[in-house]
């Protein structure tokens, strides 16, 4: 058949020659690791690859041509079966199990265990991950067999990126310039303006630490900016917006822990567990600093959920005169404003922040958007758990839904994705591992008086 011209000169056979072939199980111990050059020159050849189709037609080939021998597969699961119904001794039921277990590893993880094992391989496997997750989301890449490379891969990452190989680092203004540099290009939920802002977020009552790997010295994986505050924060603004440096820090007036943005730097990171681990790495650091600090709690954002409202009030405007969402006399009173009494100048006002040039609008809007926000994070699930991605990870981590607050984040962004709306998580470090436990198990939110509250208005005031 004709080879397809795109792939490139040599690509097949680049594949498989650097693809280690799995050696018979009898002799794996024993077999010799492939030469390091082969690994280096699949790194050279994917490196001057231009990045989108030439390098995923390269991860497709690797994932569609060097998965598992399916057929050795289903030989060695017909012997463990065997095994089973003959009843052997254990012996040979747990050989027959290995057996399977060792044909089941796919041929291209013996290429990344050796790329793992070169000089800045490791950084190599975190960029070709990001290739592979890119891929995915823009569907340039698709199909099971790169969905389960893209998997097989990130279990690996795992395993090299788990916390006793990571250190973590404190940035301050006197860190190397290329670190500022990408921790101000990778802060992802309140961008950084310019370097008198960056340099508010590493100055006095501010942290700023993140995650380095120990084969990728001093390059920051994750990122978690913390404001030290006397109380816990109800507005972004007080906390990023353009001030003057403050004065040295005075200890006493220091009560409270911030968390107000963690960042991936690296999205060949995504799904490995690096979070959870900053967060409790961070409180350590910070109960030895300054063991005055009584409340540790974030201040985060509540990414779609205008999306979500605008979707509902789009269901209700197929269905004219029907109004779930707001009281009578919430609706007469929003009404009057739009001059409008179905749903569609409201969406239009939410779809382009239009709606928070009315002082009047933000005043009758303000009780029902609370209300509708707390369930949006409170009842809204996705397969039992919150189905809002920031709350699921902080309560996954033990936290408590402790505040929602309204204006909280006034820029575009905020207003756009969250009709400015903020959450307080609180972390009560006693109580987290049981809550925890509690959310994974039961799937049980805990959650404060005033978001409880407010859940149940919109359970009285809302009918969905």
């Amino acid at each position: 058949g004709l080879r397809r011209a795109s792939a490139g000169p040599g690509m097949e056979e680049l594949l498989s020659r650097s693809v280690p072939p799995l050696p018979p199980y009898e002799t794996k111990e024993k077999a010799p690791p492939p030469a390091e050059r082969l690994s280096a020159e699949f790194v050279r050849y994917y490196r001057g690859l231009q990045a989108g189709p030439p390098r995923a037609e390269l991860l497709s080939r690797l994932a569609r041509d060097f998965g598992v021998d399916h057929g050795r597969v289903a030989e060695f699961s017909a012997k463990v079966l065997q095994a089973r119904e003959q009843q052997r001794e254990l012996g040979a039921l747990l050989q027959a199990e290995d057996r399977l277990r060792y044909y089941l590893n796919p041929r291209y993880r013996g290429l990344f265990q050796h790329l793992g094992r070169l000089e800045d391989g490791l950084r190599f496997l975190v960029e070709l991950r990001g290739d592979l997750v890119e891929g995915l989301a823009t569907k340039a890449l698709d199909g099971p067999h790169v969905k389960e490379m893209n998997g097989v891969l990130r279990n690996m990452l795992s395993e090299w990126f788990s916390t006793g190989f990571l250190n973590l680092e404190r940035v301050t203004w006197q860190s190397p310039c290329e670190v500022l540099q990408k921790i101000s290009d990778s802060e992802a939920v309140h961008p950084v303006r310019n370097w008198v802002d960056m340099k508010r977020r590493v100055g006095s009552y501010r942290r700023c630490y993140f995650f380095s790997h120990c084969a990728i010295p001093g390059e920051p994986l994750i990122v978690l900016h913390v404001a030290l505050t006397s109380d816990i924060s109800s507005s972004i603004q007080a906390i990023v917006k353009e001030v003057p440096p403050l004065e040295a820090e005075d200890t006493d007036k220091i009560t409270t822990a911030i968390f107000y943005s963690i960042s991936l730097t690296q999205q060949g990171l995504q799904g490995v567990e690096l979070g959870t681990y900053l967060i409790k790495r961070v409180v350590k650091e910070l109960q030895k600093e300054l063991p005055q600090i009584k409340a540790f709690s974030t201040l985060s954002p509540i990414p779609g959920f205008t999306k979500w409202l605008v979707g509902l009030l789009s269901s209700q405007s197929k269905e004219p005169g029907t109004n779930e969402l707001f009281t009578e006399s919430e609706w007469q009173e929003i009404s009057k404003i739009t001059g409008d009494s179905t749903a569609e100048t409201l969406k239009k006002l939410l779809n382009n922040n239009e709606w928070v040039r009315s002082e009047k609008l933000v005043q009758v809007l303000h009780s029902p958007f609370m209300r509708l926000c707390a369930w949006y994070l409170y009842g809204e699930k996705h397969r039992g758990y919150a189905l809002n991605p920031v709350a699921n990870f902080h309560l996954q981590n033990g936290s408590v839904m402790w505040r929602i607050n309204w204006m909280a984040d006034t820029s575009p962004r905020g207003i756009a994705a969250s009709c400015g709306m903020m959450v307080n998580y609180r972390y009560f470090l006693e109580d987290t591992v049981s809550n925890s436990a509690a959310y994974l198990g039961t799937k049980q939110i805990k959650a404060s008086e005033q978001v409880l509250s407010l859940v149940s208005q919109f359970q009285q005031n809302s009918k969905l």
